[in-house]
């Protein structure tokens, strides 16, 4: 039954109908009627953050651990602008966000009016796709269209720019069955190329599974196929920053993460296989290292939704485009149709060579009674929350890494982080969406003080709402990662790396009506982690660590994967260099 209504009454609507259950936003003068109707409604949660860009973060923590789109309503001008750093981050680690902005009126647009700006070709370059909608009648269909755009295929942001006469203007809703799209990217993967791959896995003596944030973005089911897989074949699987959770930290088939600061046996298997079997990762710059010293030996299968990413930056012998979930499936069932056949005394060396790798212990690092190591505290945070119901957001910078080394993730969808763009100020709002979607979970945000003091203002959300929220700050009172660079490839010259001016974080804490708590003694550690977990409201944990602690095994730019920079640990072979071992 075709229904009338204003534009703005068409949004809500559209949303009920899409089964939003949360909406992250910010008023403003132009998308007033909209949220006029929010208020004479009860079926949507509106969640008001202190700033646009904590908005689209919020959201994005709502996607990562729900695997349903994130939505955020924002005003025109500065609105839509201050929430660009957000939708690029989501564009680059394909989360799906949808945002809703207002407009001016359209009798206005190209005036310089008030709060007017070209929202649609600012945001253009980080969006998958976005519209400015004219006509009322066309508004419905335009936002069940953004849903679909925002979650099928490769997952990634969307924004409709609504003018405000647009939300003032009656016109037609209609539902979801009315929408009609051009856009059906495929799923399933080309039956010769997936058998071709088998047929490599039965002869590989070296072989890897190199997994991202793609098996997480498939669902569920792509996590459980892809542990079926690997525990069948027995085959060692690394991840990257993004894919952490898709396989089990307890698996015994694990490698930890590769990469920049990824762990050596990880590295070392990655650069010395013979087939090489991407899933859902991207072949990002921090994984590969040096491109023409990536992995040379090794045949390269690459499994992914996005054709576009197909030979993009490596070149790959068997591309095979499709869903992850359905190209597992298929794998599993060729690959048991044909005997479930492996080289198994090969790969069983091949086990015990990462075994020889493993007892660098590259992760390694000298312990203290005198100050707090970033490492310890990652260690003690991680042995006093596992068996919880935990989701762990971080900000960029040091503790990212050392988050990812130290914490295990057993589940997909627990961890929180900004990969591709690596956005200081990330974390805080993430962690308020993840709250908002798990309210009974207990979930961490890991923290530098520098990229924690970028979003700050969000306290107040987390206040407003009396989201319990744990702020976990490893405060060294430096740009943790850009000292770090600073002392091994520019000669300790540590230009504007450190503040002379941070708050006392106990204090900010109190000021917003949260909890407060300070450690500076290692011996103290584990009461003030408890007295953080158990605490039934927000906390900042202001951990004050040692200033100059690097963060280890690290593969310098320009370097091959078997180059790699190491702290404590120490192998065979090894050289010192700049302060760390070079292997």
């Amino acid at each position: 039954m075709k229904r009338e209504m204003t534009g703005a009454k068409m949004v809500v609507q559209a949303l009920r109908d899409q089964g939003v259950d949360t909406v992250f936003g910010y008023p403003g003068g132009a998308v007033l009627p909209i949220y006029d109707e929010v208020f004479q409604q009860n079926d949507i949660r509106h969640i008001l953050v202190r700033h646009e860009q904590g908005a689209v973060h919020a959201a994005e923590g709502y996607a990562r651990s729900t695997g349903r789109p994130g939505v955020v309503l924002v005003t025109s001008g500065p609105g839509a602008t201050n929430a660009v750093t957000g939708l690029t981050d989501a564009l680059m680690d394909s989360i799906p966000i949808v945002v809703l902005s207002g407009q001016v009126p359209t009798f206005m647009i190209g005036s310089d009016a008030f709060q007017e700006a070209d929202t649609v070709g600012i945001t253009r370059p980080c969006t998958k796709h976005n519209w400015l909608v004219k006509d009322t009648d066309r508004l419905p269909v335009v936002i069940h269209e953004a849903f679909h755009v925002a979650t099928a295929g490769r997952p990634g942001p969307v924004l409709i720019d609504i003018p405000k006469d647009v939300q003032f203007a009656t016109g037609t809703y209609s539902g979801p069955k009315a929408m009609q799209t051009h856009y059906q990217p495929a799923v399933k993967g080309d039956a010769q190329e997936i058998t071709e791959l088998v047929a490599a896995m039965e002869k590989a003596r070296r072989p890897i599974f190199y997994t991202g944030g793609g098996v997480i973005n498939s669902g569920p089911a792509a996590s459980q196929l892809l542990r079926e897989l690997v525990d069948a074949t027995g085959f060692p699987i690394t991840s990257t920053l993004m894919g952490l959770g898709a396989y089990p930290a307890s698996g015994e088939n694990w490698l930890g993460m590769l990469g920049m600061h990824g762990l050596y046996e990880a590295n070392m298997a990655m650069h010395d296989c013979d087939l090489m079997i991407a899933i859902g990762a991207r072949f990002d710059d921090r994984i590969t290292g040096r491109i023409d010293a990536f992995s040379p030996k090794s045949r390269k299968a690459h499994i992914d939704i996005d054709p576009s990413s197909i030979n993009k930056v490596v070149k790959t012998d068997i591309p095979i485009v499709g869903d992850v979930a359905h190209v597992l499936e298929d794998m599993l069932k060729i690959w048991k149709a044909r005997g479930r056949k492996t080289e198994a005394e090969a790969v069983r060396k091949w086990q015990d060579q990462i075994g020889v790798w493993r007892k660098t212990n590259c992760l390694n690092y000298r312990n203290t009674d005198k100050t707090i190591q970033p490492q310890y505290a990652l260690q003690r945070l991680e042995a006093l929350t596992r068996e919880r119901d935990r989701y762990v957001c971080t900000e960029v910078g040091q503790h990212q890494m050392w988050a990812a080394q130290f914490m295990g993730f057993e589940e997909p969808n627990r961890w929180m982080t900004s990969g591709g763009l690596g956005t200081m100020g990330y974390g805080f709002p993430a962690s308020i969406g993840v709250q908002v979607a798990h309210p009974d979970a207990l979930v961490i945000n890991v923290a530098g003080d520098a990229s924690w003091l970028m979003n700050m203002q969000e306290m107040g959300t987390a206040a407003q709402y009396r989201l319990p929220v744990k702020q976990f700050i490893l405060n060294n009172e430096r740009l943790g990662m850009v000292r770090q660079w600073q002392e091994l490839l520019h000669g300790s010259r540590y230009s504007h790396s450190w503040s002379e001016s941070l708050p006392d974080f106990v204090k900010l804490a109190e000021a917003f009506g949260a909890r407060g708590i300070l450690c500076t003694d290692p011996a103290q550690l584990d009461d003030a982690i408890r007295e953080m977990i158990e605490h039934d409201g927000p906390v900042i944990l202001d951990c004050v660590v040692e200033k100059h602690a690097n963060c280890f095994p690290m593969i310098p730019s320009g370097k091959a994967h078997n180059e790699m920079l190491l702290g404590e640990a120490k192998t065979e072979g090894a050289i010192e260099a700049g302060g760390a071992v070079l292997v």
